[in-house]
């Protein structure tokens, strides 16, 4: 019988202390705590996408970008996929390390419905050890230009559901760091990102802002929410899309135009395509 109240009933132990989220004895350190809390959080926005995709044909797919160590993939496929015969769950990392320790303890706990794939965003697209079309792929703090790699990755599988939890945003920050002078002569706007902790957050908000466009702009309906409360974690956006097949029209052209006005044209190949 499960004596900690955070854990669901049906979790493996074992699969928790493997991921080192319990310890040997079984105990939840406070750090433990707040992830497991983050992950079964995301879980619950997860669980209905995975039903509505069940709903509708016999199998479902979800690829896992940047999956690090797994603990998504392996708690999506422990609390929802053991107890069913449908269903595949691909990691993809570049980590080789991470990647043979996830295909290690896949075949321990008897997981056979999961692949770990040591692949780059370019390897993972034209990959012959994925399905040409995946239904749902998830991003959890994936660093920095990862989330848009798995992204890219997205769109190219079709998938009908995008759900991303971005961190680390660095890029989109450099690089209105690097043109300020210029951008500071342009336009008032610039005044946003004018000191240094501003330049920072407003580059990590825009990121996401671009990000939403990008999406809406290949026929997703997004919504975007918070993961868990801001005092469990700082990188707390939640980001899902849903494929609706019709494009948000102005979406690309509000798109280019905040990269034109904000001296963000480098980065045009990222988010315009």
């Amino acid at each position: 019988m499960n004596l900690i109240p955070e854990i669901k009933a049906n979790q493996s132990i074992e699969l928790l202390k493997e991921l080192h989220i319990l310890t040997r004895d079984g105990k939840l350190n406070q750090d433990s705590r707040r992830k497991l809390k983050q992950v079964y959080h995301l879980f619950q926005f997860i669980e209905p996408l995975l039903n509505e995709v069940l709903a509708e044909k016999e199998n479902l797919t979800l690829a896992d970008h940047g999956a690090g160590k797994s603990y998504l993939g392996f708690i999506l496929y422990d609390l929802f996929l053991k107890a069913r015969e449908a269903g595949h769950i691909y990691g993809i990392e570049t980590r080789e390390a991470l990647v043979v320790k996830s295909q290690e303890l896949a075949a321990k706990l008897n997981f056979e419905r999961m692949s770990f794939l040591n692949l780059s965003v370019e390897e993972s697209i034209h990959s012959p050890a994925l399905p040409e079309q995946i239904d749902i792929v998830t991003a959890l703090h994936a660093c920095n230009t990862a989330t848009d790699d798995a992204i890219k990755f997205a769109l190219h599988k079709k998938a009908r559901f995008i759900v991303l939890v971005p961190c680390c945003q660095a890029e989109v920050a450099s690089i209105l760091n690097k043109h300020k002078n210029q951008s500071f002569g342009k336009t008032p706007l610039s005044e946003i990102w004018r000191h240094p902790i501003h330049t920072r957050e407003f580059g990590s908000h825009l990121t996401n802002v671009l990000r939403c466009l990008l999406l809406e702009s290949h026929g997703y309906q997004v919504t975007v929410t918070e993961l868990v409360g801001w005092e469990h974690s700082m990188k707390n956006e939640l980001i899902i899309a849903r494929h609706q097949g019709s494009p948000r029209k102005d979406a690309q052209q509000r798109l280019e135009y905040i990269l034109r006005e904000l001296n963000l044209e480098a980065l045009r190949d990222r988010f315009i395509y």
